[in-house]
Parts: C-alpha cells; structure tokens; sequence
C-alpha cells in the first residue's frame, strides 16, 4: 500500500510487554479513538508463545483493519506475512531491507531504523518506504535503542543531497518535547510508553496528535 506521509503523524509501536497487565486490544482502540495514524505490533521480551502471539496480532490487525489504520509488525518477516501485515519495519541488525522487498514485493511498506545520513540513504537505496530515527531521548521501553542522539539527527538526515525518505521521530518522545523533533523536519513522532502507559491512552494520544498536528502546520506555512 503506497505509504502517506501523513500516516506517520503519531505512530503507536506496542505488544503486551508494554501494556502493564492492560489489555493490548483495549488500548489500542482507544488509541485510535485519541487520534493514532499508524500502529506496530512489536512483540518482544513478552511471555507470549508464537502461537498466543499470532492470537493477539490477529485480534490487534482486525482492530486496524477496521479503522483503516496500518498495521505494521517488528522485525519478523514472517509473522508479518502470517497476519496480513501492511508492512515490516526492521533495525540495522535484523534482516536488511533489500531482502525484506524480495520476500514481501513491491506493495508492503518498509520502515528501516537509522540514526545517520549514511544508514538513511542506504535505506532509500534498499527500497525502504520511511525512516524511523532515535532514539530521540532516553527511553525505558526499549532496552536496545542505543544512547539518545536527539532531534538535531534528524535535522542532518533532512539536509542530505538527495531528498530523504519521511522520517519519524521515536525513543522517549511524549507531549513536552514532541515539538522539537516535527521542527527538525520529521513527519510525526513513535511512541510506545507515553501511550501505553497513560492512565487514558485516548487522551495521551489526542493531546500528542494536536502537538504534531499544531507544528506540523506552522512548518508548512514557512
């Protein structure tokens, strides 16, 4: 499915590790009713067996499939391919994204996890749909997400000679400092706590989404 920059405005990434004992399926549905444009399924370090994984990512694709939003899987080709995935977004130590084409083809979007210019056009190059930079700032959600480069990585990637694919910003984003990554040139933000671990999912999302959306706005009436 061709990839709407606009889909990357707030972008949820969860699995049930995330979630605190809540149910995946309920904050998810309020997240889209607070105004996510795109959702990952990132089931990692869980307690769930492969088969319950696919339970749950079959019920948490049947939500997006519902309100139109894009459902993305972390990393796993094949479960992408299990559960009718939109796409796949892989790190620069998973499977590269030039084989993740091959096996998917041309209509499946592609994310690709970068922190430089060098990694982000060699993620264009590898037929890649967006980018997603960070971490941000530190983050307690992803154990794996390296030492914050901040959005000024963006700013960088924004200033390569040849146009750079979409970008969203992730790692320890929430609404008080949402502003500065959309002002380095990035689409939209990913977040995985400041959602998932709200009291109301939905309000944390609509207040998130109305940040974005706010200075979204004033950089395109530059």
């Amino acid at each position: 499915m061709p990839l709407s920059p606009s889909a990357l405005r707030l972008y949820l990434v969860m699995g049930s590790q995330d979630c605190q004992g809540r149910d995946p399926v309920w904050i998810l549905k309020e997240a889209i009713a607070g105004g996510i444009t795109m959702f990952q399924f990132r089931e990692k370090k869980s307690s769930l067996t492969m088969s319950e994984t696919v339970f749950l990512g079959k019920k948490l694709r049947k939500v997006c499939l519902k309100h139109r939003i894009p459902f993305i899987v972390n990393d796993r080709v094949d479960l992408a391919m299990v559960l009718e995935a939109d796409g796949v977004h892989v790190g620069q130590e998973d499977l590269p994204a030039v084989q993740v084409r091959r096996l998917l083809g041309s209509e499946p979007v592609i994310g690709v996890s970068c922190e430089n210019p060098e990694e982000a056009d060699k993620a264009a190059q590898a037929g890649a749909d967006y980018l997603g930079v960070g971490a941000m700032y530190a983050t307690p959600s992803k154990s794996d997400a390296g030492d914050p480069i901040g959005p000024e990585s963006i700013r960088r990637i924004a200033r390569m000679e040849n146009r750079p694919l979409p970008m969203v910003g992730i790692g320890g984003i929430h609404q008080d400092n949402a502003e500065p990554v959309i002002r380095a040139g990035a689409k939209g933000v990913a977040v995985i706590s400041a959602i998932t671990r709200a009291s109301s999912p939905r309000r944390a999302a609509t207040r998130l989404r109305k940040v974005v959306e706010r200075v979204q706005a004033d950089r395109d009436a530059i």
